[in-house]
């Protein structure tokens, strides 16, 4: 099972000193954290797309091809690649390029986001988010397996006799998975294209998070791409930890009061009682994150928020050796012990997939046959829960 961190990289002030970094000092803090989290051992990397304040990364694909150069193990992906209101087009050459450039060490996971402005900035109409998502996410996956497209859709101009530039690496797309935390109908996308879902549970209750994973691996069986339980599924979480449980609560509360997102809503303990925030020692967390699988079933990848609300550098690096140092290992060794064998521990790497697609006698991964005629509707036996889930 693969563990890490996200960041969405938010520019906020700390509340207990008062002070505000600026966007360069925010920027580079990520990189810290990033190389940091390779040094330490953990597997994932992720950073959120955002192109407003208070937010930072606006380039992922620039953020992880440096980090691509000064980290040597870990998986460097996105924790949001707009797929709704970036072009196709960009969106393969970018990251066919980051693939080349980190040999490999990477995915990406596409998402709508949740800042509703961002559709005006970039021409597009936030009402047509999920039309928009299963387009160009069709239009993408063609240009990563075709040489040569030709193509008319709704939301572009045609393409005509269009290759996209680098190629993938070894002729094999980049392993893509689908966030979402409301939407069944992106949690269908995934499993209609075999793809991992990832549910960023971190303001929802993980009955609502089984609910989505549960619809997802249910269709992902229907459609044909393994049992229910080997499909690939990771979840989004968030922690604070120290040594002693009592000074983790009151370090923290601070910082959780007036966080841009949920400060001066909810109290700490509202909060830690109804989604996976959990403050405290880490064995608090090896208890908590440990009894996920039993609502969602043997899980790939594990991520957590953890550089968020202020935290300082120092502070976000310590709560990173924490995780890789006494959780991590402990949660592995859990998942792996209670993993059936028929059920996959990890995302499938580059060299996996370069395998299996010439074991098959394929020069591209195989392509799903009419994909971009999908709509996105579920099967009829399948209606009922997906409105259940959207509720």
């Amino acid at each position: 099972m693969q563990f890490g961190i996200f960041s969405v990289g938010d520019v906020t002030t700390d509340p207990t000193t008062g002070r505000t970094p600026d966007d360069t000092e925010r920027v580079r803090a990520m990189l810290t954290i990033a190389k940091h989290a390779d040094e330490a051992g953990l597997d994932v990397f992720a950073t959120g797309e955002h192109h407003n304040p208070p937010f930072v990364p606006s380039s992922p694909t620039t953020m992880l091809g440096y980090l691509a150069g000064v980290t040597k193990q870990i998986t460097l992906s996105t924790a949001t690649t707009l797929i709704t209101t970036n072009d196709p087009v960009r969106l393969a050459e970018e990251y066919a390029m980051l693939q080349v450039i980190s040999d490999g060490r990477m995915d990406l996971m596409m998402g709508r986001g949740n800042t509703g402005p961002v559709y005006p900035w970039f021409g597009q109409d936030i009402r047509q988010g999920i039309p928009l998502a299963i387009e160009n996410y069709a239009l993408l996956r063609r240009l990563w397996t075709e040489d040569v497209v030709d193509w008319s859709g709704t939301f572009r101009t045609p393409l005509q006799g269009f290759t996209s530039t680098p190629r993938p690496l070894d002729g094999v797309a980049p392993f893509v998975w689908h966030g979402s935390i409301r939407s069944p109908e992106i949690a269908e996308q995934a499993a209609y294209y075999g793809d991992g879902f990832l549910h960023n549970a971190i303001f929802w209750p993980m009955e609502h998070t089984a609910q989505m994973v549960n619809f997802y691996r249910r269709r992902y069986e229907h459609h044909g791409h393994g049992s229910a339980d080997q499909a690939i599924v990771g979840l989004g979480g968030q922690v604070f930890m120290r040594k002693d449980s009592q000074k983790a609560w009151d370090e923290f509360r601070p910082y959780f009061d007036n966080a841009p997102v949920y400060g001066h809503g909810p109290s700490m303990e509202d909060f830690t009682r109804e989604t996976p925030l959990t403050v405290g020692s880490p064995q608090q967390v090896i208890d908590r994150y440990g009894a996920f699988w039993e609502q969602v079933g043997h899980y790939q990848r594990q991520l957590f928020l953890m550089d968020h609300a202020g935290l300082p550098l120092k502070t976000v690096l310590e709560q990173i050796d924490l995780l890789a140092g006494e959780v991590v290992p402990v949660l592995r060794q859990e998942a792996e012990a209670r993993r059936p064998a028929h059920v996959p521990a990890n995302p499938p790497s580059h060299a996996e997939r370069v395998a299996a697609a010439r074991a098959a006698g394929e020069v591209h991964a195989q392509p799903v046959a009419a994909a971009d005629h999908w709509t996105g509707r579920t099967a009829e036996d399948d209606v009922a829960a997906a409105d259940a889930v959207a509720r």
